[in-house]
């Protein structure tokens, strides 16, 4: 199974989904970290010349089809993924990510190594309070 963690240095977890640069990809077999890779990411920077729908307040920020696109686009990278463990995103990207099967997940561990090991040992919160 892999699991990505939003970074920006490939040893923390990015507080903000969208403007992080990088994935750090995880490889889990039989309980352990087996591998780990580094990817590229597209946020905010290089998608905001593409265009943006506000969607109504009562649907939520991040919520309509264009940011829905965006999510998409952000998500490329990590398809094969099957978790995304970040420290805060907004809850369009938060929907979008479990649209496309991608679990993701919202922590306040920042060591991406004690992340994925509470993930692995199964206590690892999702802390949907942190979403914006």
């Amino acid at each position: 199974m892999k699991v990505a963690c939003i970074t920006e240095d490939g040893i923390t977890i990015s507080q903000h989904f969208g403007r992080a640069p990088y994935y750090l990809v995880l490889t889990i077999e039989e309980g352990k970290i087996i591998n780990r890779e580094k990817r590229a990411k597209l946020g905010h920077n290089q998608l905001q010349a593409t265009p943006h729908e506000e969607a109504p307040h009562a649907v939520g920020h991040g919520m309509d089809s264009a940011s829905h696109d965006k999510h998409v686009s952000m998500a490329d990278a990590i398809a094969d993924c099957k978790v995304l463990l970040c420290g805060g995103m907004g809850t369009g990207a938060y929907e979008s990510m479990r649209r496309l099967n991608i679990q993701p997940i919202v922590t306040d561990v920042h060591d991406i190594e004690a992340a994925a090991q509470a993930y692995i040992n199964g206590s690892l919160v999702d802390h949907t309070e942190l979403l914006h």
